[in-house]
């Protein structure tokens, strides 16, 4: 095992390394999906002024903060000790059921693949949403490598390798993922369906850390992402942002 370590060590520090020297075609793009989340969250807070704010999937990692602006509201199937601090209310259910209140604008990062039925998570969110507002999300795409082998190997067998593989990453992966309807094409006629407009969708191609573990596949991997870039490939993104919202009328 020690052995097996070490190797990945070695691994790992010459992923690192190509990533830094050269980024364009091993790094990080910027802006990255974050940013781009947060964009259009901070230009719907200026543009509309919500007054209820729904985070769902954030336990005690949210991605959006208390605010004099608006009531913030988390939503999950987890509550941990935190959140009484970190939100206004906290709902603890899953965002396939009806969500007892009328929001705003509603966020979420990272939920939509652990969810196992986002038919019925869109069809939720549409409901709970005040005719004339939004929601933002940013999903990690099922057809991306690391997305294949996730359910490849399944949720008990990831755990074991995430200290092996991703050191320090133990306590943000290794949830049981669905990636239900999590593909940009998918994901768009299922909002088109429960009723949003003005969807917008940007893909993302860059997870490639998931193989650092083995520098060979993260250069083989990161090919593959520039490659369906550069081919506007949308189905082997790792991930995309999304935006729709609810008609007023």
């Amino acid at each position: 095992m020690d052995v097996l370590r070490s190797f990945i060590r070695l691994n790992r520090r010459a992923s690192d390394w190509l990533a830094r020297t050269m980024p364009k075609t091993f790094g990080t793009p910027s802006p990255c999906y974050f940013d781009a989340m947060s964009a259009r969250v901070a230009k719907t807070i200026a543009e509309d002024r919500p007054g209820i704010v729904l985070e769902a999937g954030g336990v005690d990692r949210p991605m959006m903060s208390r605010s004099p602006d608006y009531r913030f509201v988390g939503l999950d199937i987890d509550e941990q000790p935190d959140c009484a601090t970190l939100y206004d209310d906290f709902i603890v259910q899953s965002i396939e059921e009806p969500v007892p209140l009328r929001a705003d604008l509603i966020v979420s990062l990272t939920l939509l693949e652990h969810v196992p039925n986002n038919r019925r998570a869109i069809k939720s969110m549409f409901d709970s949403l005040r005719p004339g507002g939004s929601m933002h999300h940013y999903v990690p795409s099922g057809f991306h490598p690391y997305s294949l082998a996730l359910r490849l190997v399944g949720p008990k067998i990831q755990k074991a390798l995430i200290p092996i593989l991703r050191p320090g990453a133990e306590d943000v992966t290794g949830y049981p993922a669905f990636f239900d309807q999590c593909s940009p094409g998918k994901m768009e006629k299922l909002l088109h369906e429960a009723g949003f407009r003005d969807i917008k969708i940007l893909p993302y191609y860059r997870a490639n850390d998931y193989f650092a573990f083995f520098t060979p596949l993260f250069v083989t991997i990161s090919l593959f992402e520039d490659a369906c870039s550069v081919l506007g490939i949308r189905l082997f993104s790792s991930g995309f942002v999304f935006s729709a919202t609810r008609p007023k009328s």
